[in-house]
């Protein structure tokens, strides 16, 4: 008998608890030894939350680059070291300990100035983060998600807590004031809370939000002063991470000047609201989204950016001499007026927190005009019942009438592509930037991003 369920057959539940405690410490620290303690000497930030890691993360990293500090990035999507960009396809966001030790170790070679990197409730419920000192610890929200692993929001909201209490002790605690856990996270905070949101009292303050076609203008309100800024990133979503980077920049010391440079640079996160451009006369956005917070704010985001054409249009005889297909130029003219709509492809993922799938339907339902609904990653589950599990939500939500089940993604994707007009925008959710998928247990090659511009130079030269 494998000795881990040996020991939990044997031992009571909570024997078993301290026993796993103990192991995974001592094993961290010892590695952590071995190794020297690699982080020590490097001032680390780590954020953590349901959503928005991996953005605020690298607004953050643009931010120390822009101000010429040298920096290491560690994010679901993308690892650098030294302005040395690598896309991470491992599918985790904190690395195996022995991975995570190699990095600090290398990021110590280079001699950075500051590591930024995301911080999961299980990895510091696994006391993964042993041996790392945190400066600047930033909570981004806290929605459902991993209730499979942490059982409630309580025991999920008191591993992320680690992040912030005495455990690992940071100097700066940047939360979100906007957030119901607000209060939570600012009594288990050790050091000295920034907050940022629209809240009067944060410490930066969001004000005078504006869409555009290319991102958002803002107003960030710091120690009295109103800093004009602009980020080429859509959604006001977005517009939080980039207050909790600038709220995190504040922490460290940068200037105003340093703050509002580091977030317009920024030009966006691989499989983070990523624009797909092939010819299409609609749009196309991948998107990582995997919670029900985040495909709401996503599908939120797409609405408010998605216009129909314009009106009154060009002749068709100008609209063949710019040489548009007569495919295009007849949908096109069919479409006049219409208002664009939001198509969703969509499903849920396999082995993880069973509980969110029907609210992933009610949100697709909310929010979506069309939805798509296929298989995203299966790993050991029936891809069915995953499916039908999130249908659930779409029926009970009302959204039956505007969504077609199609398994397998690929045809899911050139079906959302076939039935988009002008105006509209297809949103492609839930695997984002990785390039592989876990179907049946097994790892099969997939890039998003390669697929749907495949589709759709298949769809333009018809």
């Amino acid at each position: 008998m494998n000795p881990k369920k040996l020991a939990r057959k044997v031992l009571p539940r909570r024997g078993v608890r301290l026993a796993e405690e103990t192991y995974r410490k001592g094993r961290v620290y010892s590695l952590q030894a071995l190794n020297l303690f690699p982080a020590r000497g490097l001032r680390v930030i780590g954020v953590t939350g349901t959503n928005g890691k991996t953005t605020t993360c690298n607004f953050i990293n643009e931010m120390l680059k822009n101000a010429g500090y040298k920096t290491a990035l560690y994010s679901t999507a993308i690892i650098e070291i030294d302005s040395q960009k690598r896309l991470n396809e491992s599918h985790r966001t904190v690395p195996l300990t022995a991975e995570l030790i190699g990095f600090f170790k290398d990021a110590a070679k280079a001699k950075v100035d500051f590591v930024v990197m995301e911080v999961t409730s299980m990895a510091l419920d696994q006391h993964k983060m042993i041996g790392i000192p945190v400066e600047v610890a930033v909570m981004t929200n806290l929605s459902q998600e991993h209730l499979d692993y942490h059982g409630t929001m309580e025991n999920y909201a008191a591993a992320k807590a680690r992040l912030f209490n005495k455990y690992m002790h940071p100097k700066y605690a940047v939360l979100n004031r906007d957030e119901q856990w607000y209060e939570y996270f600012a009594g288990q905070a050790s050091g000295e809370v920034i907050s940022y949101g629209k809240d009067q009292a944060s410490s930066v303050r969001i004000v005078n939000i504006s869409p555009t076609t290319n991102g958002s203008d803002f107003s960030l309100e710091i120690d009295g002063k109103n800093l004009d800024a602009h980020s080429q990133l859509v959604g006001e979503f977005n517009v939080y991470n980039a207050a909790a980077a600038a709220a995190a920049g504040l922490a460290i010391g940068l200037d105003n000047q340093q703050i509002t440079s580091g977030i317009a640079t920024l030009k966006g996160v691989p499989g983070r609201m990523e624009k797909i451009e092939a010819g299409q006369d609609f749009e196309v956005i991948i998107d990582y989204a995997v919670t029900p917070d985040a495909l709401a704010k996503a599908l939120q985001a797409t609405a408010q950016t998605t216009k129909g054409p314009p009106s009154p249009p060009p002749s068709l005889k100008l609209r063949r001499s710019r040489k548009l297909p007569p495919s295009q130029v007849l949908r096109r003219t069919r479409r006049l007026g219409r208002a664009g709509r939001v198509i969703v492809v969509f499903g849920a993922t396999g082995d993880r927190d069973k509980s969110k799938r029907p609210l992933m339907g009610e949100v697709a339902a909310k929010y979506a005009d069309r939805i798509f609904l296929t298989d995203d990653e299966t790993y050991s589950e029936d891809p069915a019942a995953i499916r039908r599990a999130v249908y659930e939500g779409i029926l009970a939500a009302g959204g039956a009438t505007k969504t077609t089940e199609i398994g397998d993604r690929r045809r899911a994707i050139k079906a959302a592509f076939n039935d988009a007009k002008p105006g509209d925008t297809v949103l492609l959710t839930g695997i984002g930037h990785q390039t592989t998928r876990n179907m049946g247990g097994h790892e099969e090659p997939w890039n998003e991003h390669e697929v749907a511009k495949e589709l759709l130079s298949q769809l333009t030269k018809t």
